[in-house]
């Protein structure tokens, strides 16, 4: 199902950040990537929020504020809030943000100016865990800041720590969380390290976790949250699926053959479990149709073959443990791919309805490897796709290739990435395409929880 103007996001300002020249405003730009924090269970619990901070000011008028702050420290007053925190804290409370996180709690890295900025504290505590960089400092000022701050019930993580210096010691009794790179500290070192920090009570974060490896390796560590992609990765088809997946993939080969309502009806009719969400789907507000479907053939007219497909794509992904879709890590980031593919290609020039609907399967079929185990080239055969979609996939040919790219880089908060893939997928800019992951996520997050009319809708055994 393609987007229709009323799902399309609003691509004239910037996704959590400040208005652009000719409007009113302070002239820096601030908008955010998302990267998944998974728990033991490997279930999604958090996103790491990473802002991108662009500050378009005259160097000079960057200066003076400096230097205006540096006067302030020496006679012993309170900083004025800086342009650049105060974007940094409005964009991080614009709707567009929060509802990209599926009610999911967000980790925010800060700058030690934003650390002390009046806005800071209008933040919910409950709903934000502040990251701070490793070489933050340990003077008498930022501890003090700390403390306060921790009597307001804010909690902090240490980010991207890979050994125990001094200022480490020193930060550590006001830190909650430990963020480490595993790639970046001795193997010898690491099993010791978390074992200390385990004993002082300390939430541990395995960042840099690609592989089912990393993520075993860690986890037998007793880490407590994973941060990484190893739960898209290829690892022997081990993932449980919600549905059969040969069922799904029969109806999937049926769809594209357009059938008839009659055939489709007596392919449904051989997997129960599909036939009663579909039933679901065709109830929900969302295919306002004005009365209580009560057949299958009316549940297939009221629901359409487009989302019925759409809907059978993505339930390829959901989890065989009954758990919910905003917390299926993996459901979520193909969902979320996806959209925004979906809708990226919409802005370029010379769009068509039959590239929002291959933006969105190449998007959905680029993960494809993770849960069939197999290579990705072999089972995109089996699934018998249209060759452009096939060579946007495994080549990253053409604009769906490219396209494919910008998402991947986006996900990975690869801003240089993003900026050099917009120049050839113009008008797109990194502020553009932020706003339009950010709806993407949107859509993703609530899709399964609101049984809207694409259809994230659990299977259940």
């Amino acid at each position: 199902m393609s987007l229709n103007a009323a799902d399309r996001p609003q691509m004239s300002g910037v996704a959590g950040g400040t208005q652009s020249p000719e409007h009113a405003g302070p002239p820096v730009d601030v908008y955010f990537a998302r990267q998944p924090l998974l728990d033991r269970d490997g279930l999604l619990c958090a996103f790491e929020t990473l802002p991108r901070i662009v500050d378009r000011r005259e160097s000079a008028d960057i200066e003076r504020e400096a230097e205006a702050a540096a006067r302030d420290a020496a006679a012993g007053m309170t900083a004025r809030p800086s342009v650049t925190g105060t974007a940094l804290f409005t964009g991080f409370a614009a709707p567009a943000l929060r509802a990209s996180l599926a009610g999911h709690p967000a980790w925010l890295d800060i700058t030690r100016d934003s650390l002390f900025h009046d806005s800071l504290q209008r933040l919910s505590p409950e709903r934000v865990m502040l990251e701070l960089p490793v070489d933050i400092g340990a003077d008498p000022e930022l501890v003090a800041r700390l403390v306060a701050l921790h009597r307001r019930r804010f909690r902090f993580a240490l980010d991207h720590v890979s050994k125990a210096d001094e200022s480490f010691a020193k930060l550590l009794p006001y830190v909650d969380a430990i963020k480490i790179d595993i790639r970046e500290i001795a193997p010898a070192v690491l099993p010791k390290f978390a074992s200390v920090m385990k004993s002082a009570g300390k939430l541990l974060v395995a960042m840099g976790v690609e592989t089912q490896e990393d993520y075993q390796r860690a986890h037998d560590l007793g880490f407590d949250r994973f941060q990484g992609y190893f739960f898209a990765k290829p690892h022997g088809g081990a993932r449980r699926s919600s549905a059969p997946r040969q069922a799904l993939l029969n109806l999937l080969h049926l769809l594209a053959a357009e059938p008839t309502v009659a055939q489709l009806e007596a392919e449904l009719k051989l997997n129960p479990v599909l036939v009663m969400h579909l039933m679901r789907l065709a109830n929900s507000g969302s295919m306002n149709i004005g009365r209580k479907v009560t057949t299958l053939r009316e549940a297939i007219n009221a629901t359409g073959t487009n989302a019925i497909a759409r809907w059978t794509q993505l339930l390829l992904y959901a989890d065989g443990r009954k758990i919910a879709a905003e917390d299926d890590p993996l459901l979520q980031l193909v969902a979320t791919r996806a959209r925004f593919m979906e809708i990226a290609v919409t802005q370029l020039e010379k769009a068509h309805l039959e590239e929002e609907d291959a933006a969105f399967l190449v998007g959905v079929f680029s993960f494809v490897d993770a849960v069939f185990g197999g290579s990705l080239e072999s089972t995109l055969e089996v699934l018998t796709l249209a060759r452009p979609i096939r060579t946007a996939i495994v080549e990253r040919e053409g604009v769906l290739g490219r396209l494919l790219d910008l998402s991947e880089a986006l996900e990975r908060g690869n801003w240089a990435s993003v900026d050099a893939l917009c120049e050839s997928l113009a008008p797109l800019d990194a502020p553009t395409v932020a706003a339009m992951a950010l709806a993407a996520a949107e859509w993703a997050g609530t899709a399964g929880r609101d049984a809207e009319d694409e259809g994230l809708e659990r299977i259940e055994d």
